[in-house]
């Protein structure tokens, strides 16, 4: 995070590196005529402004100032005038020379950088109007001028038409009349006072029209330097994700935590919207899922089931380093910082307690493709490369574009299990795992960079006995998931935005899947 010093003012947020180089012009600015303010869920101090698709992250000193903050903006925006289109032209300088109305020093994360080509666009809007207010101002100065000048002319060739004594007897030095060298009489007028007339400042209008033009002459020449690259070479490296990447850590993560956040509130109406009412296929006949198959693949799962009912069902401690990184309720994730060629390649473990439901339900949706859209949000599509058994498909499936990370696809093996507990006063344990294999009908594009997985969802059910001779009901089932992910996301991307998205999407996918799974088994049979 870094500070910046931000100025609200007639309808116009801007931003200054800091509050000293506010003579200099600003860095960038929202019309906030059409923003939309939206309070963080969980930071108390920060707040949203969006305008079309660009978005400033802010965060204020406290909650009070953020309070303020938004009260001042939203003000501002209910008495802007704006509405109509030739409203456009009224509102007042995104510049503040000497106050402001809401001068706070505030935070910024992300848009303030401004290094995207919506971002600039939206800056250019913005200016646009700006300078047209300010173009409005000037005219109707001069305009003021002009007309002084007219009639001072006017009244001067009145005067001397109508003068008929060139040499007056006596004069007053304070009067109304004065000789010149040539012995001409000229009246005299109190002398044009444009600001005294219309109350402009002058001064102050051209220089925030000079800074205004700076700001646009400045802000196109950034916006054809990003689409001369965006067509050669810094979409190409984009693309490659090699650690030369022309855009920084910092930025990267700015751009990466806008498009989240827009996707959150895409989910957020997609989950609203949906009416599709899935059901629990019928277990077919026999130990299906616990049987490993016959398929080419039935050796390599095998052996993936062993290791995760091995490694990854083991309790957290050790010399794993395991990193507690987030807690809330029964959930908590952990994490292993790894890195290989520079790659993140955290292995990350969650453990989630969930109650009505069973491991059988929980996997069935965790594994069926048929359900997979109602509530993985990450996924643009996805198809069934090859059936292998009942309990085993391979999948490919492309991922929704982050900006400005390259769009990733994976194509994995998908495989249910049902492992017996060799003890009988233990659970038995459901296991989906998923993991990167390769197939003739699925191979790497220079669309997609292609990722590795290694991810398995494992679900013991607990039973608390009913009291008296009651049936068992939801309300006396408790599942346990363990829930770990070793993902090679295939291309170089900055650590700490990976780890950051990481400790922020996992846990919000848990909670979705698991609410979603409760959702659609209540009230219905209870699956062991």
């Amino acid at each position: 995070l870094s500070d910046r010093w931000v100025v609200l003012k007639n309808n116009t947020l801007s931003y200054y590196k800091s509050e000293d180089e506010r003579e200099y012009g600003c860095r960038g600015s929202l019309c906030l005529s059409k923003a939309i303010i939206t309070p963080h869920e969980f930071d108390e101090c920060r707040f949203d402004i969006s305008v079309n698709d660009s978005v400033w992250y802010l965060r204020a000193e406290d909650p009070e100032h953020r309070l303020q903050w938004i009260d001042s903006i939203e003000l501002h925006k209910a008495e802007s005038g704006y509405g109509s289109e030739s409203s456009l032209r009224r509102h007042g300088s995104m510049l503040s020379l000497t106050s402001a109305a809401s001068g706070f020093s505030a935070t910024s994360t992300s848009s303030f950088k401004g290094h995207s080509l919506p971002e600039k666009l939206a800056e250019m809007e913005t200016f646009r109007d700006i300078l047209c207010r300010q173009v409005d101002t000037l005219q109707k100065y001069f305009d003021s001028c002009a007309d002084g000048v007219s009639k001072d002319e006017f009244q001067r060739d009145r005067v001397v038409e109508e003068d008929e004594d060139d040499f007056p007897s006596s004069t007053r030095p304070d009067g109304d009349c004065l000789y010149n060298n040539n012995g001409s009489k000229e009246k005299l007028f109190p002398a044009a006072n444009p600001k005294g007339m219309n109350g402009i400042d002058f001064k102050g209008e051209a220089i925030t029209f000079k800074a205004t033009t700076a700001g646009i002459l400045s802000t196109l020449s950034h916006c054809i330097e990003l689409m001369v690259k965006r067509e050669d070479s810094w979409q190409k490296r984009l693309d490659k994700e090699g650690p030369n990447s022309l855009i920084k850590e910092d930025e990267f993560f700015d751009a990466v935590e806008a498009a989240l956040d827009r996707q959150d509130k895409i989910e957020e109406q997609c989950q609203s919207d949906k009416v599709r009412k899935p059901r629990l296929t019928p277990v077919p006949p026999g130990d299906t899922y616990s049987t490993i198959g016959t398929h080419r693949f039935a050796e390599q799962v095998e052996e993936v089931v062993q290791n995760h009912m091995t490694y990854s069902l083991q309790d957290m401690g050790g010399d794993a380093n395991w990193q507690l990184v987030v807690e809330e309720g029964e959930m908590k994730v952990y994490r292993r910082e790894v890195e290989e060629n520079g790659i993140v390649l955290d292995p990350l473990k969650a453990t989630h307690a969930v109650k009505g439901v069973t491991g059988h339900e929980l996997c069935h949706y965790f594994w069926d493709t048929d359900v997979r859209n109602d509530w993985e949000t990450t996924i643009e599509n996805f198809n069934v490369v090859e059936t292998l058994s009942d309990n085993a498909v391979i999948v490919y499936q492309t991922h929704k574009r982050v900006w400005p990370a390259s769009q990733r696809d994976v194509l994995y093996l998908s495989a249910i299990r049902k492992i017996l507990a060799t003890n009988e006063s233990d659970p038995d344990t459901w296991l989906v795992c998923n993991f990167s294999v390769d197939h003739n009908n699925a191979q790497p594009t220079n669309r997609c960079v292609r990722a590795k997985i290694n991810v398995a969802m494992i679900c013991q059910t607990l039973v608390s006995p009913p009291e008296g001779n009651k049936e068992i009901s939801r309300d006396n089932i408790l599942c346990k998931i363990t829930y770990v992910a070793n993902v090679n996301p295939g291309g170089w991307a900055p650590a700490s935005v990976l780890r950051a998205v990481a400790k922020r999407e996992y846990p919000k996918f848990l909670k979705r899947f698991t609410g979603y799974v409760q959702e659609k088994t209540s009230g219905k049979p209870i699956l062991f």
